[in-house]
């Protein structure tokens, strides 16, 4: 899991604050998915930024960015992943922002363990303020 710093901790808000105040949210889109608005908390990308430079590597998802991902190929996708990983987060952790399925944050969820659905931007903005908690708890 990620590693516990302010900054991915603000971030995970941050991005979850966007998406509830009303910014474009489509789990469909690289640029407005979960972490297309993580990436656009951490860097001054907006979700075009995002999209085109996804387009380069002619892949869809962060779940394949990130099965893909080499730290030496010079690709813009990777420099995105380079980008989240300096923030914390660790390759795995971004399927399952994807997804919202990482156990860890699902067990701390309030109301306690549910499954959430991706694509839902409730759950999207449920699940990464859980994460922001869970990461600022192992701070302390």
């Amino acid at each position: 899991m990620a590693k516990p710093n302010l900054l991915l901790i603000n971030k995970l808000r941050e991005a979850a604050s966007n998406i509830a105040s009303g910014k474009d949210y489509n789990w469909g889109h690289v640029g407005k998915c979960n972490c297309g608005h993580l990436v656009q908390a951490i860097t001054p990308m907006d979700s075009k930024d995002i999209y085109y430079t996804a387009q380069r590597q002619k892949l869809d998802e962060w779940s394949e960015f990130a099965h893909d991902y080499c730290p030496a190929s010079g690709m813009p996708v990777d420099d995105m992943i380079d980008t989240l990983l300096d923030a914390g987060l660790e390759v795995q952790d971004i399927p399952h922002l994807e997804y919202l399925s990482n156990t860890r944050v699902l067990s701390a969820l309030p109301g306690g363990f549910r499954y959430l659905q991706k694509g839902n931007r409730e759950d999207a903005i449920t699940y990464m303020e859980t994460w922001a908690d869970v990461l600022e708890e192992e701070l302390v």
